[in-house]
């Protein structure tokens, strides 16, 4: 009878009579890491995931949080921000996260995952990429062959560091390198703080090397080798249930798009379609970026 009669009450109500299973909130965080993005390709930064981030931990039900990454790195400093709200956000609501790592979490991907209580990865997955790098192209060459010359002028001598037009200087280089060492820092001593006497001390651990699960576990990267489904299961009983949480659909995206032609006037239609035009071309530009990133892992 009682089971009868809690399952007609509120869902609320249901919970804080400990009649409601474990349902624990879902957040994924994948693709390259960078500022910007796009309506065809949005990126993965802290103002694109916070608000689910943010309704996630708002679940005054819910025992924990889980976090799914699958991103092979990217900005270093959004790659903080959002391992920086995930460990805000546990300690303002005192809940746990648990951090599942899909095909990669890498680099600033590692860096949100060390925001987990714990990290589970697939023995597949590829996990660390504890370095920092800068990658670009020199066109000097190219532009000599075709007859271009490069015209800069600057008020201030290193405006135009590292120019990709104009041959590279050994006080730029220095001095890149140094801004490196000190982000490779910064890097360093989130890992050493987040893992913890978990890690064991490795030459390879902060050269940029990177693992698979099984390695990557015994190394302390992570703690264990699994996914998110049956871990939470075996951790919080069989009856526990996973809530995907997802942001609202865009113009082009889900039940948006269906009645898209009944909430839009053909203008407004229009002026969207042209908006979506004109980041065509950096759309490509960031699916090339994340591209090469993903076969920097050989993924």
């Amino acid at each position: 009878m009682a089971n009868r009669f809690t399952k007609i009450l509120p869902a609320k109500l249901r919970a804080k009579l400990g009649s409601d299973d474990p349902v624990i909130p879902v957040v994924k965080l994948s693709g390259a890491i960078m500022a910007g993005g796009s309506q065809l390709r949005p990126a993965l930064n802290i103002s694109s995931c916070a608000g689910r981030l943010h309704k996630a931990f708002g679940d005054k039900t819910a025992p924990a949080v889980a976090i799914v990454v699958n991103s092979p790195g990217g900005s270093p400093v959004q790659s903080r921000l959002i391992y920086k709200r995930i460990r805000d956000l546990a300690a303002e609501k005192n809940k746990k996260v648990h951090v599942f790592v899909e095909d990669a979490a890498a680099s600033g991907g590692y860096m949100i995952a060390c925001a987990g209580d714990d990290i589970t990865a697939d023995p597949s997955s590829i996990v660390g990429s504890i370095g920092v790098i800068s990658a670009g192209f020199g066109f000097v060459d190219a532009i000599e062959k075709i007859g271009v010359k490069r015209r800069v002028h600057t008020a201030g001598q290193n405006k135009s560091v590292m120019d990709p037009f104009l041959p590279e200087k050994k006080a730029d280089i220095d001095r890149l390198k140094k801004l490196q060492l000190e982000i490779h820092d910064v890097f360093i001593n989130l890992v050493k703080e987040s893992r913890g006497d978990r890690l064991v001390e490795d030459k390879n651990m902060f050269t940029g090397a990177f693992w698979t699960g099984e390695p990557a576990r015994e190394l302390g990267l992570i703690d264990g080798i699994g996914d998110v489904r049956s871990t939470l299961k075996q951790r919080y009983g069989e009856k526990t249930k996973l809530k995907l949480i997802e942001d609202k659909k865009g113009l082009l995206g889900g039940r948006a798009a269906s009645g898209i032609s009944q909430s839009l006037g053909m203008e407004a239609l229009g002026s969207g379609l042209d908006t979506i035009a004109a980041t065509i071309p950096d759309s490509l530009i960031s699916a090339a970026e994340e591209r090469a990133l993903w076969s920097r892992l050989g993924l």
